[in-house]
Protein backbone atom coordinates (compact mmCIF):
# COMPACT_ATOMS: atom_id res chain seq x y z
CA UNK A 1 0.00 0.00 0.00
CA UNK A 2 1.59 3.20 -1.39
CA UNK A 3 1.78 6.12 1.93
CA UNK A 4 -1.46 8.24 1.99
CA UNK A 5 0.09 11.19 1.55
CA UNK A 6 3.96 11.88 0.03
CA UNK A 7 5.16 14.98 -0.99
CA UNK A 8 8.83 15.99 -2.48
CA UNK A 9 10.47 18.69 -2.46
CA UNK A 10 7.35 20.60 -2.67
CA UNK A 11 7.96 24.60 -2.35
CA UNK A 12 5.24 27.26 -3.33
CA UNK A 13 6.26 31.29 -3.60
CA UNK A 14 4.03 34.30 -3.63
CA UNK A 15 4.58 37.23 -5.44
CA UNK A 16 3.47 40.95 -3.75
CA UNK A 17 3.74 43.08 -5.91
CA UNK A 18 7.49 43.00 -6.68
CA UNK A 19 8.62 41.36 -3.88
CA UNK A 20 8.76 36.94 -4.14
CA UNK A 21 7.69 35.24 -0.88
CA UNK A 22 9.20 31.84 -0.46
CA UNK A 23 6.43 30.44 1.89
CA UNK A 24 7.60 26.76 1.20
CA UNK A 25 11.86 25.96 0.38
CA UNK A 26 11.68 22.48 -0.91
CA UNK A 27 9.50 20.39 1.45
CA UNK A 28 9.85 16.15 1.49
CA UNK A 29 7.51 14.38 3.58
CA UNK A 30 5.62 11.07 4.16
CA UNK A 31 2.63 10.65 6.01
CA UNK A 32 1.71 6.53 6.11
CA UNK A 33 -1.56 5.51 6.77
CA UNK A 34 -3.04 5.73 10.06
CA UNK A 35 -1.01 8.10 11.74
CA UNK A 36 -1.51 10.87 13.45
CA UNK A 37 0.62 13.53 12.77
CA UNK A 38 0.75 17.62 14.23
CA UNK A 39 2.13 20.14 12.45
CA UNK A 40 2.99 23.31 14.23
CA UNK A 41 5.30 26.49 13.39
CA UNK A 42 5.48 29.98 14.44
CA UNK A 43 3.79 32.49 12.15
CA UNK A 44 5.37 32.66 8.79
CA UNK A 45 6.64 29.27 9.14
CA UNK A 46 4.79 27.78 6.29
CA UNK A 47 2.42 25.65 8.09
CA UNK A 48 -0.74 26.98 7.39
CA UNK A 49 0.28 27.09 3.15
CA UNK A 50 1.39 23.25 3.54
CA UNK A 51 -2.11 22.09 4.66
CA UNK A 52 -3.73 24.08 2.23
CA UNK A 53 -1.42 22.34 -0.41
CA UNK A 54 -1.98 19.04 1.22
CA UNK A 55 -5.85 20.10 1.16
CA UNK A 56 -5.72 21.01 -3.27
CA UNK A 57 -6.72 24.28 -2.30
CA UNK A 58 -3.55 25.66 -3.90
CA UNK A 59 -0.91 24.17 -6.24
CA UNK A 60 2.74 24.37 -5.49
CA UNK A 61 4.98 26.19 -7.77
CA UNK A 62 7.73 23.14 -8.04
CA UNK A 63 7.73 19.62 -6.49
CA UNK A 64 5.20 16.06 -6.15
CA UNK A 65 2.41 15.90 -4.31
CA UNK A 66 1.32 12.51 -4.24
CA UNK A 67 -2.53 11.71 -2.58
CA UNK A 68 -2.77 7.79 -2.06
CA UNK A 69 -1.95 6.90 -5.56
CA UNK A 70 -2.58 10.17 -7.55
CA UNK A 71 -0.16 12.73 -8.25
CA UNK A 72 -2.17 15.99 -7.45
CA UNK A 73 0.58 18.57 -8.31
CA UNK A 74 -0.34 19.40 -11.60
CA UNK A 75 -4.19 19.05 -11.69
CA UNK A 76 -6.68 21.75 -13.02
CA UNK A 77 -9.10 23.36 -10.72
CA UNK A 78 -11.75 20.43 -11.56
CA UNK A 79 -9.78 17.74 -10.96
CA UNK A 80 -8.87 19.42 -8.05
CA UNK A 81 -12.18 19.75 -6.73
CA UNK A 82 -13.05 16.26 -7.28
CA UNK A 83 -10.14 15.06 -5.11
CA UNK A 84 -10.87 16.89 -2.37
CA UNK A 85 -14.87 16.03 -2.39
CA UNK A 86 -14.00 12.44 -2.39
CA UNK A 87 -10.62 11.98 -1.09
CA UNK A 88 -10.12 14.44 2.18
CA UNK A 89 -11.93 15.52 5.04
CA UNK A 90 -11.92 18.96 6.29
CA UNK A 91 -11.89 20.71 10.06
CA UNK A 92 -11.59 24.39 10.65
CA UNK A 93 -11.05 26.36 13.30
CA UNK A 94 -13.95 28.21 12.76
CA UNK A 95 -16.26 25.12 11.66
CA UNK A 96 -17.18 26.59 8.65
CA UNK A 97 -20.75 25.66 8.86
CA UNK A 98 -23.48 26.80 6.78
CA UNK A 99 -25.91 29.15 9.37
CA UNK A 100 -29.08 28.09 7.50
CA UNK A 101 -28.92 24.46 7.36
CA UNK A 102 -29.65 21.80 10.10
CA UNK A 103 -26.88 19.44 11.60
CA UNK A 104 -27.88 16.99 9.49
CA UNK A 105 -28.01 19.05 6.21
CA UNK A 106 -24.41 20.64 7.31
CA UNK A 107 -23.60 17.17 7.16
CA UNK A 108 -24.74 15.90 3.95
CA UNK A 109 -22.73 19.00 2.13
CA UNK A 110 -19.75 16.96 0.91
CA UNK A 111 -22.43 14.70 -0.40
CA UNK A 112 -23.57 16.87 -2.19
CA UNK A 113 -20.44 18.04 -3.50
CA UNK A 114 -19.72 14.68 -5.17
CA UNK A 115 -23.05 14.93 -6.71
CA UNK A 116 -24.57 12.23 -4.16
CA UNK A 117 -28.38 12.25 -4.50
CA UNK A 118 -29.51 12.89 -1.11
CA UNK A 119 -32.12 10.29 0.09
CA UNK A 120 -33.11 8.10 2.89
CA UNK A 121 -29.74 5.97 2.65
CA UNK A 122 -27.71 9.31 3.13
CA UNK A 123 -30.04 10.77 5.51
CA UNK A 124 -29.89 7.40 7.54
CA UNK A 125 -25.85 7.74 7.21
CA UNK A 126 -25.89 11.50 8.30
CA UNK A 127 -27.56 10.80 11.29
CA UNK A 128 -25.87 7.58 12.81
CA UNK A 129 -22.92 10.25 12.21
CA UNK A 130 -24.30 12.81 14.07
CA UNK A 131 -24.98 9.94 16.71
CA UNK A 132 -21.69 8.83 16.65
CA UNK A 133 -20.32 12.51 18.08
CA UNK A 134 -22.52 13.03 20.43
CA UNK A 135 -24.95 14.79 18.68
CA UNK A 136 -28.33 12.22 18.10
CA UNK A 137 -30.47 15.03 20.32
CA UNK A 138 -29.50 17.89 18.42
CA UNK A 139 -30.41 16.74 14.66
CA UNK A 140 -32.67 19.84 13.77
CA UNK A 141 -30.48 22.36 15.33
CA UNK A 142 -28.74 25.21 13.18
CA UNK A 143 -25.26 26.06 14.21
CA UNK A 144 -26.51 29.40 16.17
CA UNK A 145 -28.29 27.12 18.17
CA UNK A 146 -25.51 25.46 19.33
CA UNK A 147 -22.18 25.52 21.31
CA UNK A 148 -18.82 26.15 20.13
CA UNK A 149 -18.08 22.18 20.84
CA UNK A 150 -21.64 20.72 19.69
CA UNK A 151 -20.37 22.67 16.35
CA UNK A 152 -16.79 21.02 16.04
CA UNK A 153 -18.51 17.69 16.25
CA UNK A 154 -20.94 18.59 13.47
CA UNK A 155 -17.47 19.71 11.76
CA UNK A 156 -16.18 16.17 12.28
CA UNK A 157 -18.88 14.23 11.60
CA UNK A 158 -18.64 16.46 8.22
CA UNK A 159 -15.55 15.29 7.75
CA UNK A 160 -16.15 11.85 8.05
CA UNK A 161 -18.96 11.69 5.53
CA UNK A 162 -17.28 10.95 2.17
CA UNK A 163 -14.68 8.29 4.30
CA UNK A 164 -11.59 10.34 3.21
CA UNK A 165 -8.51 8.72 3.02
CA UNK A 166 -6.79 12.07 5.18
CA UNK A 167 -8.73 14.41 7.57
CA UNK A 168 -6.82 17.77 7.53
CA UNK A 169 -7.83 19.99 10.85
CA UNK A 170 -6.29 23.20 10.71
CA UNK A 171 -6.28 25.02 14.61
CA UNK A 172 -9.83 22.29 15.31
CA UNK A 173 -9.60 23.99 19.06
CA UNK A 174 -8.57 27.52 18.54
CA UNK A 175 -12.06 28.61 19.10
CA UNK A 176 -12.67 26.50 22.33
CA UNK A 177 -11.77 26.55 25.95
CA UNK A 178 -9.58 24.13 27.31
CA UNK A 179 -12.18 21.42 28.89
CA UNK A 180 -13.97 21.74 25.18
CA UNK A 181 -10.41 21.61 23.39
CA UNK A 182 -9.68 17.89 25.53
CA UNK A 183 -13.32 16.40 24.13
CA UNK A 184 -12.80 17.59 20.59
CA UNK A 185 -9.14 15.64 20.46
CA UNK A 186 -10.47 13.03 22.56
CA UNK A 187 -12.88 12.43 19.86
CA UNK A 188 -10.03 12.65 17.00
CA UNK A 189 -7.77 9.98 19.09
CA UNK A 190 -11.35 7.97 18.58
CA UNK A 191 -10.91 8.44 14.63
CA UNK A 192 -7.27 7.62 14.44
CA UNK A 193 -7.99 4.60 16.76
CA UNK A 194 -10.51 3.17 13.77
CA UNK A 195 -7.70 4.03 11.36
CA UNK A 196 -8.54 7.46 9.92
CA UNK A 197 -5.39 9.39 8.67
CA UNK A 198 -4.85 12.74 10.85
CA UNK A 199 -2.72 16.17 9.52
CA UNK A 200 -3.60 18.61 12.01
CA UNK A 201 -1.85 22.37 12.36
CA UNK A 202 -1.63 24.09 15.65
CA UNK A 203 0.49 26.25 17.45
CA UNK A 204 -0.65 24.88 21.14
CA UNK A 205 2.07 22.13 22.41
CA UNK A 206 -0.69 20.46 25.05
CA UNK A 207 -2.74 20.09 21.46
CA UNK A 208 0.43 18.81 19.52
CA UNK A 209 0.75 16.61 22.87
CA UNK A 210 -1.80 14.00 21.24
CA UNK A 211 -0.57 13.31 18.03
CA UNK A 212 1.04 10.17 17.47
CA UNK A 213 4.01 12.65 15.20
CA UNK A 214 4.88 16.22 15.52
CA UNK A 215 6.83 18.29 12.72
CA UNK A 216 8.28 21.66 13.24
CA UNK A 217 8.20 24.15 10.69
CA UNK A 218 10.41 27.13 10.75
CA UNK A 219 11.23 29.74 7.37
CA UNK A 220 9.44 27.67 5.15
CA UNK A 221 11.40 24.03 5.66
CA UNK A 222 10.75 21.40 8.02
CA UNK A 223 13.07 22.03 11.41
CA UNK A 224 12.55 19.06 12.93
CA UNK A 225 10.25 15.55 12.39
CA UNK A 226 9.93 13.44 15.30
CA UNK A 227 7.43 10.66 17.34
CA UNK A 228 5.97 11.36 19.94
CA UNK A 229 7.18 9.31 22.76
CA UNK A 230 3.88 9.36 25.03
CA UNK A 231 1.09 11.00 23.47
CA UNK A 232 -2.01 11.57 25.38
CA UNK A 233 -4.67 9.17 24.95
CA UNK A 234 -8.23 9.30 24.77
CA UNK A 235 -10.30 8.19 28.11
CA UNK A 236 -11.53 5.80 26.31
CA UNK A 237 -11.73 4.12 22.88
CA UNK A 238 -14.53 1.60 22.97
CA UNK A 239 -14.68 -1.05 20.50
CA UNK A 240 -18.21 -0.52 19.72
CA UNK A 241 -17.46 3.12 18.68
CA UNK A 242 -14.01 1.59 16.03
CA UNK A 243 -16.97 -0.95 14.99
CA UNK A 244 -19.41 1.47 14.11
CA UNK A 245 -17.55 3.96 12.09
CA UNK A 246 -15.75 1.41 10.15
CA UNK A 247 -19.29 -0.01 9.08
CA UNK A 248 -20.33 3.66 8.23
CA UNK A 249 -17.36 4.31 6.18
CA UNK A 250 -17.57 0.46 4.55
CA UNK A 251 -21.53 1.46 3.36
CA UNK A 252 -20.17 4.07 0.73
CA UNK A 253 -22.44 6.80 -1.19
CA UNK A 254 -20.08 6.68 -3.91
Amino acid sequence: MPPAVRIENLTKHYFLESVAVRALRGVTLTVNHGEFVAIMGPSGSGKSTLLNLLGCLDRPTSGRYILGDDDVSRMNDDRLSEIRSRYLGFIFQSYNLLPQYTVVENIEIPLLYQGCRINEKTRSRCIQLADLVGLADRLEHRPMQLSGGQQQRVAIARALVNDPHVILADEPTGNLDSKTSDEIMQMLIRLNAAGKTIIMVTHENDIAAWAKRVIRMRDGVIEADEPNAQPRTAQEVSSAFVSTLNSLMSASMR
